[in-house]
């Protein structure tokens, strides 16, 4: 069993499409809360990490947004989904390692099996949150739908039977990004000011 540094105070798990802007909100809420109260956990980073060096890649242009990613995503998926099938918190697991801000955002959950590990793990401290935009909006940002991708429980597994804490609409038309963050900005300062 693994020690933790510490507790987090509050634990925010987004999720989201490819290209919904998960990355662009939770970068946001960092700059907001600062590095010493808050830190951006991803996933897909320790996935990446695992699968680059257990098949000899580049590490750095798999966390990339480039076309090297898109080429290994299908094999990658597979790879994660048999390495959860063995152990749903590995990669939960290793992405919390070592984070000892007051204050977690996890931002790319993809499967429900993710979420109950934040869930059980840390029950009082861990909220939900998707992040949505149009299909358009998504095409704009250079997404377009990948079979064996887009409809892999990677992209699809918290598409239904969840009910979120929050809602974040990451378009154009929507409230702006600062007013619909304000009830998660206000909660994460609570939480960090009781550290």
């Amino acid at each position: 069993m693994e020690v933790r540094l510490s507790e987090p105070k509050l634990v925010l798990v987004f999720s989201g499409k490819r290209k919904s802007g998960k990355d662009y909100v939770t970068d946001l809420i960092h700059r907001r809360l600062g590095p010493d109260v808050c830190c951006v956990l991803r996933l897909s980073g320790p996935l990446k990490q695992q699968y680059a060096q257990e098949h000899g890649l580049d590490l750095d242009q798999l966390l990339g947004t480039g076309l090297y990613k898109e080429q290994h995503r299908a094999d990658m998926i597979h790879w994660g989904e048999t390495r959860r099938c063995q152990d749903p918190g590995f990669f939960c697991r290793l992405a919390t390692r070592g984070a000892r801000q007051p204050v977690w955002v996890v931002s790319d959950a993809r499967r429900l099996s993710d979420l109950q590990w934040f869930w059980s793990e840390f029950p009082q401290q861990t909220r939900s949150v998707r992040v949505q935009c149009s299909e358009k909006t998504r095409r704009e940002r250079g997404w377009s739908f990948t079979t064996g991708v887009d409809d892999a429980e990677s992209e699809c597994g918290l598409d239904s039977g969840v009910e979120f804490d929050w809602m974040i609409t990451n378009e154009a038309d929507a409230p702006s990004l600062d007013e619909q963050l304000q009830p998660i900005l206000k909660l994460a300062k609570e939480a960090a000011d009781n550290h």
